[in-house]
């Protein structure tokens, strides 16, 4: 069953020129994008779909396959090419998306606020047990995205409190919550932080959606004040937490809902930092998705709406994320000031007196060291694989990798900075050193359920075999990639 067509048989069709287009320019066969199609559809645990040369074929003469093929295809395509490659793009029909599971063009308020998340971690949660995820979302980008995040700078009001009416209309469980209580579901979202550093998204993202939900059922209830913002900030972690594991394990529209969601409990929840660092994620994603610019946009509203407000840490974590995005434009005056910028506010984070929420704790001297490194790594990428720059990422890269090995609670990232010290060596035309470390992260690989992970080490030793498939350790690199992590595995 390879996704039919949503057409009958007889209506007439005519080939698909736009899909054409981009089937073309990305090189692959037609049996090199079935397989993709069916590895990407075991990830999202769709095991019914069965793709093969002559579906494509079929796609191609003009069929329209159902979802989640057109959003699998979408998801593929902006991959290959670095940029957004939208359903429509395509020349597919997207699924019918109701306006309150599609878009990020949101209301702004409270109570809309909570039906939202309620509604989209309950989609979550039955479409992950039936075998689907978020096959009716697409990804936003550029001012489709940019211009209803920009919302979050115009002042709002407080966080709401639902009235005793409202509260009647449904059975509500007595009384109210207690400090213990809120004390309790706030220390449960750092142990689910904790596990995914530790052992990646892909481990216990359901786990966060639900809980995500049940605290939407208790800001449907009717709680002080005080209550309702401690509940809405519970829930802008969750939601942040929620997409950033989504985006772990490579579910991006998924991800981009969740991240837009908890800016909005954020804001009502009056927590600017907060806020600034669901932005600063955001920023991330359109770096993976290699929208630099729009990472820029969205690091520079974090900055300015938390510019009263926000630790040295904080700050510093956004100057790097800064950097990264200067680094994908090929700035590189801006890249340099970003990054001194970061290091110098880092400096100050030490004398800063008041304390930190846990969500910026993952910001350490390791991960400033790991962010700057690959800002200086991406600028070589950009100026055709130069060395000067090369040069500047290896020690930072090497100091990061260095004291993420000491740091048993940050595996993912340990993995992703060897990769990342990988790539530094072939662009140093170092490919035994590379080899090496990337056999590293193939063993920290195989115990983290991260997507991420497992795509940047596949795409590293491609790159090495490409240009130095005449050495032994790369050859045996990529054999042993093949069998302890063969792509025709489902992605955890």
């Amino acid at each position: 069953m390879g996704g039919s067509s949503g057409s009958g048989a007889n209506a007439e069709k005519r080939p698909n020129e736009m899909l054409g287009s981009w089937f073309v320019r990305s090189g692959w066969s037609k049996g090199e994008l079935a397989r993709q199609v069916n590895r990407r559809a075991r990830q999202l645990g769709a095991h019914h779909i069965s793709t093969d040369t002559s579906r494509v074929r079929r796609w191609l003469d003009g069929e329209n396959p159902r979802e989640p093929i057109p959003r699998i295809l979408s998801e593929l395509f902006s991959e290959r090419f670095g940029c957004v490659v939208a359903v429509e793009d395509l020349g597919l029909r997207a699924a019918h998306q109701s306006p309150s599971v599609s878009g990020v063009d949101l209301p702004w308020t409270g109570p809309q606020t909570v039906a939202l998340i309620s509604e989209f971690s309950r989609s979550d949660l039955m479409l992950a047990r039936r075998g689907f995820l978020g096959t009716s979302l697409a990804l936003s980008a550029g001012p489709a995205l940019i211009e209803p995040m920009q919302r979050w700078l115009v002042p709002g009001h407080s966080a709401p409190v639902v009235s005793e009416p409202e509260a009647q209309l449904a059975p509500r469980r007595p009384g109210r919550l207690s400090k213990p209580e809120l004390d309790l579901l706030e220390s449960t979202t750092v142990m689910f932080r904790q596990w995914d550093a530790q052992c990646g998204g892909g481990l216990r993202r359901k786990a966060v959606v639900g809980q995500l939900h049940e605290v939407t059922d208790l800001l449907q209830e009717p709680q002080p004040e005080a209550t309702a913002k401690r509940l809405f900030r519970v829930a802008g972690e969750l939601a942040e937490l929620a997409g950033w594991m989504s985006y772990d394990v490579g579910l991006q529209p998924t991800a981009q809902k969740y991240f837009v969601l908890a800016l909005h409990a954020a804001k009502e929840a009056g927590e600017k930092p907060l806020g600034s660092y669901v932005l600063s994620s955001m920023s991330r994603q359109m770096i993976h998705l290699g929208r630099p610019d729009d990472a820029l946009e969205l690091i520079h509203l974090a900055q300015y709406g938390s510019r009263d407000c926000a630790s040295p840490r904080t700050q510093s974590m956004l100057y790097a994320m800064e950097a990264r995005a200067y680094a994908g434009m090929g700035q590189p005056g801006r890249c340099k000031r970003a990054v001194r910028m970061a290091e110098e506010t880092f400096a100050d984070a030490d004398d800063w007196d008041e304390p930190e929420p846990d969500w910026i704790r993952f910001f350490s001297e390791a991960e400033l060291n790991g962010e700057n490194a690959h800002s200086f790594r991406d600028l070589a990428y950009v100026a055709g694989r130069s060395p000067t720059y090369a040069s500047l990422a290896e020690p930072v890269m090497d100091r990061a990798v260095t004291l993420f090995g000491n740091d048993p609670e940050h595996q993912r990232s340990y993995a992703l900075n060897l990769i990342g010290m990988a790539t530094v060596h072939l662009l140093q035309q170092e490919p035994e050193q590379s080899a090496l470390l990337a056999g590293e992260a193939l063993d920290i690989a195989k115990k983290v359920r991260s997507e991420r992970v497992n795509t940047r080490l596949r795409k590293t030793v491609a790159n090495a075999l490409r240009d130095f498939g005449d050495v032994p350790e790369v050859v045996q690199l990529t054999d042993r990639l093949a069998v302890d992590m063969p792509e025709t595995a489902e992605a955890g």
